[in-house]
């Protein structure tokens, strides 16, 4: 009896490891589960505030969709205004006229009259070469002309007389005072003088033609500007030897290089894709890269018929319509074609046919 007392006893004193784990679980997925609910309210909250965020009522969607947009019919028009169809090219600015004076003979420079930037006319001297040999020439030739032309008033003067005498013994001749030979010797004399005026004449002649040459050579000694222009380059001083060809050593060639600024032009490359859209005497924009907010109306001159093989462009030949001193050869320079260039040219034949008609 007190055996089972004993047993009842230690199973009352016995703990239930089962009811404890079941509680401590569920004490631990409570708040799991709570904050991931807490997770999907939010997320559904955030969901709901982006969609009318996003999605304007009908009202304004109405109103927007009945309301034209005028602020931006301005913008429209500004675009529209601007040219299109607009050609662009680049190229530079070239002389037609442009040249470097140089001697027709070997000689020493004396004196050299231009400078860089120094405006000259045609004809103007713009060095000298030492000509004291030249000018010793062509004295010499100038006396040897001179001296044929005494010769021949002198054999002239000779033959006048002796052609009177001639005509005096034939006279008396044919009256029997004077024999035959004594006539005979009057016309050789005569013969004689007749050829050695001819002679002198000669000699005459050619003594002018070397005093002509000997002045032209002596002229050469003076270089001269070609035409009227601009001085862009000094290349011989004072003192230098000057040759018309390179002949090694310190020789120039050149005095100096002159340009005329009535010739200047552009020419550009454009691509043989769009010539058909250039036409001569079509209107054309011109910016030079030095001064890239000034522009230059210009036109076309012409189109070069001819194409490069390995750049697949055509030359094209534009003039300024004003002159300028700011525009310089070499300059770079940037061309618009504008859009109406070709209707103009093709109004202008129209026109010209008219009137021809």
């Amino acid at each position: 009896m007190m055996t089972e007392d004993k047993s009842k006893l230690l199973r009352s004193l016995k703990i239930d490891r089962s009811t404890d784990k079941t509680e401590r679980s569920g004490s631990r997925w409570l708040p799991i589960s709570a904050a991931i609910i807490a997770c999907v309210v939010g997320f559904a909250a955030f969901a709901a505030f982006e969609f009318r965020r996003q999605d304007p009522p009908k009202e304004t969607v109405q109103q927007s969709v009945a309301q034209p947009q005028t602020p931006q019919l301005p913008q429209q028009t500004a675009t529209s205004s601007k040219p299109a169809g607009t050609l662009a090219a680049s190229g530079y600015v070239v002389a037609r006229r442009k040249a470097t004076v140089a001697a027709e003979i070997t000689g020493k420079v004396v004196e050299v009259f231009i400078d860089e930037g120094m405006t000259v006319t045609e004809g103007q001297v713009v060095a000298q070469l030492d000509s004291v040999l030249a000018e010793k020439d062509f004295e010499l030739a100038r006396s040897r002309a001179e001296s044929a032309d005494a010769a021949i008033a002198a054999i002239t003067a000779d033959l006048e007389d002796a052609t009177r005498i001639m005509s005096r013994i034939r006279t008396l001749s044919q009256k029997n005072f004077a024999t035959e030979a004594d006539l005979t010797k009057a016309q050789a004399r005569v013969g004689v003088l007749s050829a050695q005026l001819r002679q002198a004449m000669s000699q005459f002649e050619t003594a002018s033609i070397d005093a002509k040459r000997s002045a032209s050579m002596l002229d050469k000694h003076q270089i001269k500007a070609p035409f009227a222009g601009v001085v862009i380059d000094r290349s011989a001083q004072p003192g230098e030897m000057i040759s018309p060809m390179s002949v090694g050593g310190y020789t120039r060639t050149g005095i100096c290089t002159i340009v005329d600024m009535d010739s200047i032009e552009i020419e550009v490359d454009v691509n043989e894709a769009f010539i058909g859209r250039v036409v001569p005497g079509g209107a054309v924009n011109a910016m030079l890269d030095a001064y890239p907010d000034w522009t230059i109306p210009a036109s076309v001159i012409a189109i070069v018929p001819t194409a490069n093989r390995e750049k697949a462009t055509v030359k094209v030949r534009i003039r300024f319509e004003k002159k300028d001193p700011r525009i310089l050869p070499d300059m770079a320079v940037k061309v618009n074609f504008l859009a109406d260039a070709k209707e103009n040219g093709k109004a202008k034949s129209a026109t010209e046919a008219t009137a021809a008609n």
